[in-house]
């Protein structure tokens, strides 16, 4: 492995345009940890294809380190895919932005969808395990069903994060499951010799809510899965004191649950479902046409609303996240009432629920506008912030 090259990636990077904070950094030692596991198996004809690269750490320190041509990257948040041109981009000539999707050339990175295309020929797959095990239920499906016979399955993660019920979902669709001595407090999973699947390839996850008469669909990454979390089902239950708006946004939509509520309650209004995960609008989109809302909801994959005109909105619903990753921090929910602000139109409301130990009230008023608290129970707030007049 050619080290220096490795180190001149992992010293480039930054989280860009995902929030940037001392304590928050753009590779760990997994990254590393799974490069160094790759250099000895990828040759320079290696078909090289990686799956849930944060910020690019994984994809362009193949293409600096590995003596490899080209990758092909799956990401599911937008800021990911945005991170990774970003920083190719600062990383020059080599590292993989001399081709980007679309711009031709033999040297660089292609970010595609998980599936067929992404996978086809695939002869290495490295892959930073994701949180859920659903959603590693839907990568290892798609790399024994997609990737080359005979590929391997470099699967890394932090220990702490690890759990036996990774190793058997590998195991339900890989003959050999080998987990490697951990280093730095991470471990590779080694898998290989796929098993072929005869069933079609799987859809979304669907459950009714009976509570809300309501079917739900979720892909693996999607947030909470096809169930009904306790911050979205509190919210609801202001559901009817919400304003009929011209225009209202679902914003961080997770499986568009607030969506179709706030659409079906309010069938003159037109819906936006908005999510920086792939997973997840693909999620918002099938449970809009799960229940008949295909035509009223709109689905949008973004980062903090970023394509959405300023004051275009006159109600936002928000269930911020208060991790970045495996890390509380408080500058996701921030960043979400940056954007609603934006967003919304002068005398707009922003619904926000969240956790009552987040000191999240100053912030909105200072941020959007007027902020009152319309309700609490012993877990949640929920607040109204009104945007104030643009000067």
């Amino acid at each position: 492995m050619a080290q220096n090259s490795l180190e001149d990636v992992f010293g480039t990077l930054r989280r860009r345009p995902d929030v940037e904070a001392p304590n928050l950094q753009a590779w760990d030692a997994t990254d590393r940890l799974l490069l160094e596991a790759a250099a000895g198996i990828v040759t320079p004809e290696s078909q090289v294809a990686v799956i849930g690269d944060r910020y690019g750490a994984l994809t362009l320190g193949a293409l600096r380190s590995l003596g490899i041509h080209r990758v092909r990257v799956h990401q599911d948040p937008i800021t990911g895919e945005r991170a990774l041109r970003n920083n190719a981009e600062a990383l020059g000539p080599g590292a993989g932005g001399a081709s980007l999707p679309g711009a031709g050339g033999d040297r660089g990175f292609a970010q595609l969808p998980l599936g067929e295309e992404l996978l086809s020929d695939a002869d290495t797959v490295l892959l930073q395990l994701p949180r859920t095990l659903a959603e590693l239920e839907e990568i290892a499906d798609a790399v024994a069903r997609h990737a080359a016979p005979g590929a391997v399955l470099l699967a890394g993660g932090r220990v702490k994060h690890m759990s036996l019920g990774m190793n058997a979902v590998l195991e339900r669709h890989f003959r050999s499951v080998q987990p490697q001595l951990a280093r730095q407090k991470s471990r590779i999973i080694l898998a290989r010799d796929a098993k072929a699947s005869p069933a079609p390839e799987p859809g979304p996850a669907v459950e009714h809510i009976a509570e809300l008469n309501l079917d739900v669909a979720a892909h693996g990454a999607a947030f909470a899965g096809p169930r009904l979390d306790i911050g979205t089902r509190f919210l609801l239950t202001f559901l009817a004191e919400m304003p009929a708006a011209r225009h209202a946004i679902d914003l961080g939509c997770g499986t568009g649950i607030l969506a179709a509520m706030y659409a079906r309650h309010n069938p003159g209004s037109a819906v936006t479902a908005t999510d920086q995960s792939a997973a997840a609008v693909a999620s918002a989109l099938a449970t809009a046409r799960a229940n008949g809302l295909a035509d009223r909801i709109a689905v949008l994959q973004d980062d903090a609303m970023s394509t959405l005109p300023a004051g275009s909105a006159d109600l936002i619903l928000l269930n911020p996240p208060f991790h970045l990753g495996a890390s509380v921090h408080a500058g996701a929910g921030i960043k979400l009432f940056e954007a609603a602000a934006r967003v919304l139109a002068p005398g707009g409301e922003l619904w926000t629920v969240f956790n009552r130990h987040l000191h999240y009230l100053p912030s909105l008023d200072s941020l959007v506008g007027p902020t009152t608290v319309k309700g609490q129970n012993p877990k949640f707030t929920v607040a109204v912030s009104r945007r104030r007049p643009v000067p």
